[in-house]
């Protein structure tokens, strides 16, 4: 059955495209309240895509953006069958900066063999790979060989802060699922398939300093007051060593150093640093010392700035001292180390630096561990074969540098072990401008989750 599904599924390509556009038109932008309206219009499209599949589709509403939850009907799989779930996210980042953009973000361009759309990679186009091999499996099988939850939510760009309780309220109808899978990371290079056996954790913090209540006059004023701009500047200079290692005492206390041979399985991929550099347009590559750009990027924390805001910024000169700095600040952490202890020992460390006349407020927006999953398990064996069935090669393990909350979530709450496959590519430009998903990636990763469907059936029968 499997090759007739494959059949179909090639010769609909046309079809597949123009239903990720429509999705992809919908600008589903989580952090704006000006889109609220629009998340949810995008939870109704994938409800409704989902209910063409034949699942038992149905919006199940947060404080902030709903989730769309969907199962398949028990007389469309097999009885006894195994389950396994399907996770999503259907938000997506702000476009800015517009002018940066080739063709509107919003309004999806096929270009180069790529669709080029915010959402394209991260993570409507690959979530939306799943929902086409549902349509897939249903259209020609009339059923599914497994039992199959699907889980999508509009939060996942702003942390995930609502998806816990949902995860909570749909334990019992999860509680004998077999696996997770996800599709939110990416191949390791064109040609090189890959699953991620690690995701980084996080930290992020938004630091506020105040100095004189309005802004001043810098003639009048500079040299009497600290500067909140200055002083933001000095104490952000603070956070790391010469070497590149984050100075916050006792950051490195639980970080494990990665064992020899997995060090040497990474040294033996397809990896150059100056190709890098170049994709990203900077002379070279730079970092904690003593470490390879992939472990850097994969098993070391990090400390970056990731916003500033601070005095006038308009055209032309006012001179003023301002009366108040800010910047926002994530650390991405490895396993083992606590992110409550990284949080909490970042505030004292901060207020250590400050110069007299500055207050500071420290607000710890969102917080969770790092993640590592087994890469011997049933779930992996049956993905590696679904990945050389439609992608065509072999993958790779590797790690990633990014985080996802939900893999810790549903292991902590369900005890559920997550196959993380991407399909879309290192050079996506996912947050940035000309987001984009490969056409060959985007079939391909259909092609994938087909098989996937049937290599899971077969692996848990």
């Amino acid at each position: 059955m499997l090759d007739t599904v494959m059949i179909w599924i090639d010769k609909n390509s046309r079809r597949w495209l123009q239903d990720v556009q429509q999705w992809l038109s919908i600008p589903s932008i989580s952090t704006d309240p000006n889109h609220v309206a629009d998340m949810a219009s995008a939870a109704q499209w994938a409800q409704h895509y989902l209910r063409s599949a034949g699942l038992h589709a149905q919006i199940i509403e947060t404080p902030r953006h709903p989730c769309v939850w969907a199962t398949t009907p028990p007389e469309m799989c097999p009885r006894g069958a195994s389950h396994v779930v399907i996770y999503g996210h259907y938000d997506v980042q702000p476009p800015d900066p517009l002018e940066a953009w080739v063709s509107p973000p919003f309004s999806p361009t096929i270009r180069g063999g790529q669709i080029v759309a915010r959402g394209a990679s991260d993570d409507k186009g690959q979530t939306f790979c799943h929902l086409a091999a549902l349509l897939a499996w249903r259209e020609v099988a009339q059923e599914f060989p497994l039992r199959i939850s699907v889980l999508l939510e509009g939060e996942e760009e702003i942390g995930s802060p609502n998806l816990r309780p949902v995860i909570e309220q749909l334990k019992p109808l999860l509680s004998d699922a077999a696996a997770l899978i996800i599709s939110d990371s990416s191949q390791f290079a064109p040609g090189i398939p890959a699953i991620t056996s690690g995701l980084r954790g996080m930290v992020y913090a938004q630091l506020t300093l105040t100095g004189p209540s309005h802004d001043l006059h810098s003639g009048i004023y500079g040299g009497a007051v600290a500067n909140p701009a200055t002083a933001l500047c000095q104490i952000l200079g603070k956070l790391h060593d010469a070497t590149g290692r984050v100075t916050i005492p006792g950051f490195y206390d639980d970080v494990d150093a990665v064992d020899a041979p997995t060090r040497a399985d990474w040294a033996k991929l397809p990896f150059s640093p100056e190709a890098m550099a170049r994709d990203i347009g900077v002379k070279q590559l730079n970092g904690e010392h003593g470490y390879t750009t992939l472990e850097r990027r994969w098993c070391r924390p990090t400390l970056d700035v990731n916003g500033l805001t601070a005095g006038f910024q308009g055209n032309g000169a006012k001179t003023i001292i301002p009366g108040s700095a800010g910047a926002k600040v994530s650390m991405r952490l490895v396993p083992r180390q606590d992110p409550e202890k990284i949080a909490a020992a970042l505030e004292p460390f901060l207020q250590s630096l400050l110069p007299d006349g500055i207050e500071m407020q420290l607000e710890i927006l969102s917080a969770w561990p790092a993640v590592l999953t087994a890469t011997d398990s049933p779930a992996i064996s049956a993905a590696m074969r679904a990945i050389r069935t439609g992608l065509g090669n072999d993958p790779v393990i590797v790690r990633e540098g990014g985080s996802i909350p939900v893999v810790n979530w549903f292991r902590q709450i369900l005890g559920l072990e997550t196959v993380l496959l991407g399909f879309g590519l290192p050079d996506d430009n996912l947050h940035a401008p000309n987001e984009k998903l490969d056409l060959d990636c985007f079939y391909g990763g259909i092609r994938t989750s087909a098989a996937l469907l049937d290599e899971l059936a077969r692996q848990f029968s």
